[in-house]
């Protein structure tokens, strides 16, 4: 069982290389597709001037993006494959001067951050006055990168935690629902088991992009399950020209 297991992640790690510059990566599962349906669209709606990627792993959305603003600047724990601007703890940047960002973008990471209130504080610190923060986080999720996954969060936490440090809500949306959710579990074990079958993967892939990734989201959209079990969320906060709190609703 524990070969298979190695074998599935070693192939997982394969496909997400293959991916990660390939146009077709928003095919992947229901859960990327949410993304590139849902926060993509909101990054470039809002973002501007010198923006900065906090947790930004291999900085997916960089090429989509980069055009959009006058600086794309990375931040993460260590490099992964792509060169960094910042190796740091998004709860402790003193590295990053303070005001010194119109932009920043925080995706999938406050769950793997072991106090969201630091790290919230200290990204309200490094945005300038009318800066922008767009985050997305999930509700539904397995475990994953353990033992650094803590959280699970709801829109109404996300807009307490974010108006308690001082930003205002421009906007919250739902990120998929319940069969992204279990789509994206399917997608995920289905590839990862064929990737290195050359003869078969192409077909499988086309399978998964319509059957899966794509009916999943369509179905939970078409379906409006509420926030009873939406996947999870993006966020738009801005933080106020002068040091007040803001008073934002949800979107």
């Amino acid at each position: 069982m524990s070969q298979w297991k190695e074998r599935l992640r070693a192939n997982r790690r394969r496909l997400e290389l293959d991916l990660l510059h390939s146009d077709n990566r928003c095919l992947y599962s229901p859960l990327y597709y949410a993304q590139y349906r849902v926060t993509l669209p909101l990054i470039r709606k809002y973002v501007k001037g010198k923006l900065i990627d906090l947790g930004c792993g291999d900085a997916p959305f960089k090429r989509k993006i980069e055009g959009l603003v006058t600086r794309y600047d990375t931040l993460d724990l260590f490099p992964r494959r792509t060169e960094l601007t910042y190796v740091s703890d998004i709860q402790d940047m003193p590295a990053v001067p303070s005001a010194s960002y119109n932009s920043a973008i925080c995706l999938e990471v406050l769950e793997h951050v072991a106090d969201p209130f630091r790290a919230i504080r200290e990204i309200y610190r490094i945005l300038a006055p009318g800066g922008v923060l767009i985050a997305s986080a999930p509700h539904l999720s397995r475990l994953h990168d353990p033992p650094h996954d803590y959280f699970r969060y709801t829109n109404f936490g996300l807009q307490s935690m974010l108006e308690q440090v001082g930003f205002r809500i421009v906007c919250i949306r739902q990120r998929g629902g319940l069969l992204s959710f279990l789509g994206h579990q399917i997608s995920t074990i289905l590839l990862a088991f064929v990737w290195n079958r050359e003869w078969i993967r192409k077909v499988v892939w086309v399978v998964n992009s319509w059957l899966i990734a794509k009916a999943c989201f369509v179905l939970d959209e078409m379906l409006s399950l509420d926030e009873e079990f939406a996947a999870g969320y993006v966020v738009v906060a801005v933080k106020p020209a002068t040091e007040q709190k803001g008073t934002g609703e949800l979107g």
